[in-house]
């Protein structure tokens, strides 16, 4: 069952909150992350991209660059930028994207449910990319940025954050790509208490997105356990900072692919090869969606087409079998197109649903790629059957809007 408890957030005075919050770390790099922060000294990329304080260049993984991560967070906490609350609370985290708004509550999540597999996982990590966070959490001894995580709808804990959101939000801001952020306080002992008891009801959260920070958060606790010959189990050390939302709120969006060359075949014979396996309709010169799964939009050439798989080149009834990922990577990528490591081949590059499909065309028209794939979008349900089997997504499988803000609070391990 889910172990979860509230924490002493360190949040920015509200007057502060629209200068201290950012994207999350991972999703710009950091010439975009300086252009973000120029002359704002508040933004909280000084401490999750601390590089942009170094000339361009700069190794982001310098030992220099990690202590100026903790330099800055000292000093936004000095100079009254972030203030750590009095008492324990749990929050409530909403986002408001094209009209539809998610829900979700900012909880301290227990580091032994991860390494139980209690809270499960649905994609691979690296070990680079997790010591890189593990350095990150170490040095600030702090989660700077929460991870996002999936419950399974609850209508008693629906109902205690519609009663908390009637009131008024401490932080209600759009940010500039259009997404609204509302977070209020949860600071009342017995509706705390609640909140606690029916997660412990709960026998699962699932990661949906933040699987490196995750996995970083929970190693670094379990390392100062070992490390602390008084270790008793209450320790903050022992929880990370996550957000979790009920499983029906979230939507997950198409995750589609762009490759550079289609393997020395002719448009004519790649054509051919692709009704091997699916029916291939031309759609024209208009932008053509995927009506559903199992159909793929296919842009070459200037042409739209729709791509129906066939029966027989999948298994509805294994979680991934029936993923169009596993379809496209097995019969487009791997037999066709000679790619077989989507990780790894510099062939085939990847663009988030939010982009939408007009971002296809225009890399394709630009001769930059020769071919682009859009697929139909994972559904959560898919998402937790294949967490459930254990059994990992394929690379780029899942791509989630929108993404958390950082910053509008911070769990500190002390």
């Amino acid at each position: 069952m889910a172990t979860i408890k509230p924490f002493r957030g360190i949040r920015p005075p509200k007057k502060y909150v629209t200068e201290v919050a950012s994207r999350p770390y991972d999703v710009l790099n950091s010439e975009e992350a300086r252009e973000e922060a120029k002359e704002n000294e508040k933004s909280l990329y000084r401490i999750i991209k601390p590089e942009i304080d170094f000339p361009v260049g700069t190794d982001e993984h310098a030992p220099e660059v990690y202590e100026k991560a903790a330099e800055n967070f000292r000093k936004f906490q000095e100079k009254g930028w972030l203030v750590q609350d009095k008492e324990e609370c749990y929050y409530v985290y909403a986002q408001t994207m094209n009209g539809r708004t998610q829900y979700g509550l900012v909880v301290g999540s227990y580091v032994g449910d991860y390494l139980s597999g209690k809270i499960k996982k649905h994609e691979l990590t690296r070990k680079d990319k997790e010591e890189d966070r593990m350095k990150h959490v170490r040095i600030n001894n702090a989660n700077l940025e929460p991870v996002f995580f999936a419950y399974p709808d609850n209508l008693e804990l629906d109902a205690i954050v519609q009663e908390t959101v009637k009131n008024a939000p401490e932080y209600d801001f759009v940010s500039n790509d259009q997404i609204g952020h509302h977070f209020w306080i949860i600071d009342n002992p017995a509706i705390i208490r609640k909140i606690t008891e029916l997660f412990a009801e709960i026998p699962y959260l699932y990661i949906a997105d933040g699987h490196h920070r995750s996995a970083a958060a929970a190693l670094v606790g379990a390392e100062k356990a070992k490390q602390n010959p008084n270790h008793t189990g209450k320790e903050e050390y022992n929880y990370f900072m996550a957000v979790c939302f009920p499983a029906g709120q979230l939507r997950i969006m198409d995750y589609n692919r762009v490759m550079k060359d289609l393997n020395g075949l002719s448009k004519e014979e790649f054509l051919r090869k692709l009704s091997e396996n699916f029916h291939v309709t031309p759609k024209g010169e208009t932008v053509y969606h995927p009506a559903k799964l199992h159909n793929f939009s296919l842009y070459l050439d200037k042409q739209w087409y729709s791509l129906d798989a066939k029966p027989g080149t999948y298994n509805d009834h294994d979680p991934i079998g029936v993923l169009d990922v596993t379809i496209s990577s097995n019969l487009i990528f791997d037999q066709i197109l000679g790619i077989k490591d989507l990780r790894t081949d510099k062939r085939i590059d990847f663009v988030g649903g939010l982009r939408g499909l007009d971002e296809l065309k225009r890399r394709v028209d630009s001769g930059e790629m020769a071919v682009a794939l859009a697929l139909y979008p994972v559904s959560m349900k898919q998402l937790i059957d294949i967490a459930d089997s254990g059994n990992i997504m394929p690379p780029k499988t899942t791509w989630f809007e929108p993404k958390l803000r950082s910053g509008l609070v911070v769990h500190s391990l002390g």
